[in-house]
């Protein structure tokens, strides 16, 4: 499934992990038909919509990234597939997904036992959690990017980045963000997807 020049082929990953990812992808079909965890238009491109997507994110971490906050978790993208990434790559990393809603929580749960991941779900509000002091914090289709550097300043480490994936209109979600916030941002075009981009922002403060 694994295709030349897509993230897990650059990632360089193994065969061992490559059979996780697909793990994931089939419980994620399962789960699916009980929990709206991706659309139904997207779940017969699980692979290439949500898997590769979210693993493209992984490179943008620095070597000395020791912990990872994804909010609003949701299927797991980026969350579990990152951490599926790093239990071979960077072992020692650990992660805290953050997601509201109890059901989907129980899935990531369920996730992180059945591939044994150094995951931490936690079922909450992202406002309500604890500061979590993260070397890294992403998101990927959650919340404008005004409300997201909200969320990074609550709980990304001073020195750490938010790496969050964005559309087509990120343009206009970084100068609506500027009203607020002032922040250093690296704008990466998706390999993956058309017109995408991840957006890294370190140096978060309030206007």
């Amino acid at each position: 499934m694994i295709k030349p020049d897509d993230p897990l082929d650059r990632l360089g990953v193994s065969r061992e992990t490559i059979a996780r990812l697909e793990q994931f992808q089939q419980m994620l079909k399962k789960w699916n038909q009980a929990i709206n965890l991706v659309s139904k238009q997207s779940l017969d491109d699980t692979w290439k919509r949500h898997i590769v997507d979210s693993a493209e994110i992984y490179s943008e971490s620095s070597e000395n990234t020791r912990t990872w906050a994804d909010l609003g978790s949701g299927g797991g993208f980026p969350g579990i597939v990152v951490a599926i990434i790093a239990r071979e790559l960077h072992p020692s990393r650990t992660f805290k997904l953050i997601e509201s809603d109890s059901r989907k929580a129980a899935f990531l749960s369920l996730a992180v036992r059945a591939l044994d991941l150094r995951v931490a779900v936690l079922n909450d509000r992202i406002e309500k959690v604890p500061p979590l002091q993260a070397d890294i914090l992403s998101a990927r289709a959650l919340a404008p990017l005004k409300t997201l550097c909200g969320y990074a300043v609550q709980h990304l480490d001073k020195a750490g980045t938010a790496l969050f994936q964005k559309g087509i209109n990120f343009a206009e979600e970084i100068a609506d963000a500027k009203k607020q916030w002032r922040f250093q941002c690296n704008v990466i075009a998706s390999k993956t997807r058309s017109g995408s981009v991840i957006l890294q922002l370190n140096e978060i403060l309030h206007v």
